[in-house]
Formats: C-alpha cells, sequence, structure tokens
C-alpha cells in the first residue's frame, strides 16, 4: 500500500532567509549613492517666527537664568512662551520673519540668475548689485515722507506677493488640468 506524501518526507531546504552566507557567498553590497556636495554660496532659508522669537528669549532667559547650561529648558521656556503669546504679541515676530523672508526669495531669485547664467559670481554678490540698482533709483526719488506705516504696508503686500507666487504654479496647474477633463 502506497501511502502520500507528507511534508517530513519532502526533502528540506534550507532557509535561505535564516541562513548565514559565508564567504563567497555573501552578496555584494551596492555602494550608497552620495548626497551632491552642497553649495557654499547657496543662501541659507530665512528663520521662521518662531526663531526669530527665540532669538530675543534666549538673551532674556539667559539674564535672569545665568547658572543654566541646559538648551533643553531654555527650548521647553521658549515653546511654552509662544504658545502663551497672543496674535497680537505674535505679530513684530511674524512681521520680521516675512520680512526675512523677502529678502531671501530676493537673494534665491540673484542666485539661480546666477546658477542658470554659470555666472561665477556668489549669491551675495548679485543681491549686493541688486542692491545698489535700487539704490540709485531711491537717490533720484527721495521720498522725506515715508512713515512706519508705509514699511509695515510695503512688508505685508511684499510677503503677500512671495505667496501668490508660490501658489500661482499650483493654482495654473490645477487650471489646465481641470479645463482638459471639461473640454468636449
Amino acid at each position: 500500500m502506497k501511502r502520500g506524501k507528507s511534508k517530513t518526507d519532502a526533502p528540506k531546504k534550507a532557509d535561505t532567509k535564516l541562513s548565514v552566507k559565508k564567504g563567497s557567498e555573501r552578496v555584494a553590497k551596492k555602494p550608497r549613492k552620495s548626497k551632491a556636495d552642497k553649495d557654499p554660496n547657496k543662501p541659507k532659508r530665512p528663520q521662521s517666527a518662531f526663531f526669530v522669537f527665540m532669538e530675543e528669549f534666549r538673551k532674556i532667559f539667559k539674564e535672569k537664568n545665568p547658572n543654566n547650561k541646559s538648551v533643553a529648558a531654555v527650548g521647553k521656556a521658549g515653546g511654552d512662551k509662544w504658545k502663551s503669546l497672543s496674535e497680537e504679541e505674535k505679530a513684530p515676530y511674524v512681521a520680521k520673519a516675512a520680512k526675512l523672508k523677502a529678502d531671501y526669495t530676493k537673494t534665491m531669485a540673484a542666485y539661480n540668475k546666477g546658477q542658470a547664467g554659470g555666472g561665477s559670481r556668489s549669491a551675495a554678490a548679485a543681491a549686493a548689485a541688486e542692491d545698489d540698482e535700487e539704490s540709485d533709483k531711491s537717490k533720484s526719488e527721495v521720498n522725506d515722507d515715508e512713515d512706519d506705516e508705509d514699511d509695515e504696508e510695503d512688508e505685508i503686500v511684499t510677503s503677500m506677493w512671495c505667496f501668490m507666487a508660490m501658489a500661482l504654479p499650483n493654482l495654473l496647474q490645477e487650471f489646465s488640468i481641470h479645463r482638459l477633463v471639461q473640454a468636449p
């Protein structure tokens, strides 16, 4: 009488996942891709409103607690203080962050322009040249009546333009997709 094959009768295969490969059996690892080198001339990203606040808070905290050496304690206290601030109290930090972002977009535009043109001048040199052009214009157009309110309005308008410049490509892409879908 013949009996059917059982799992115990089948030839045992070595579990490849658990086996240890020795010597020539090892598979050579693929070399990792190295990251592209960072350009030292590339402008650094601007600080957020929270980090602008933390610059000031660190100084105050250090004066009040000169024996504190813990960075974590300063960060925790700063985070708690930031959370407790109202929108009006955060407004100067948000405005300064918006100004830093506007400056960053200008320097990045100059940097990218230099990269695309193959120019060898740095972003700082390009930004300085751009500022010189602006200062020449301002010398011919003297405005003595500028107030702080005008500066705040300019910062708000600049931050709105920056936002719109970032959002515009996405909106155009969505519009073109919807238009293609709705086309007869």
